[in-house]
């Protein structure tokens, strides 16, 4: 018994070879659409993560018998369960037991893309994220 395997038609053949191109040039793409969302995301979750930071700062600045380590002990305390990496906190103004009522506190937080992208190279080399909150001091 010899048995024959039937052959692909020419036309199947053609349709093989124009799948395989348009995966080839398709494939690129994709995975640099999916790269720059999964950047993007990142860069979102550490713009948010410096604006819950800088937000619990100010508002440990308004508690009464509050100092200016407390408030950088708490943003750093939020940048560090949020895995933000080079943040840096501003006191504005630094002596906060100093400050009058109705005078306003202003904590700024700010971190380099580049520490926290989970793609190397990223699409935000070179950017300083930061975000601030100011509330006014009151009774």
């Amino acid at each position: 018994m010899n048995a024959r395997l039937p052959r692909k038609s020419t036309a199947a053949c053609q349709r093989c070879g124009v799948a395989a191109t348009e995966f080839a040039v398709c494939l690129p793409v994709v995975v640099l659409l999916v790269l720059g969302m999964i950047e993007c995301c990142t860069m979102i979750f550490l713009k948010q993560s410096l604006t819950v930071a800088s937000y619990e700062g100010v508002r440990t600045a308004l508690e009464d018998r509050a100092v200016g380590t407390d408030v950088l002990r708490t943003s750093q305390l939020v940048l560090t369960q949020r895995r933000v990496q080079g943040g840096t906190i501003t006191v504005n103004p630094a002596n906060i037991p100093g400050v009058p009522l109705g005078q306003f506190i202003t904590v700024t937080v700010t971190a380099p893309a580049d520490l926290n992208s989970v793609i190397p190279g990223s699409f935000f080399r070179g950017q300083i994220l930061s975000a601030s909150a100011t509330m006014m001091k009151e009774i």
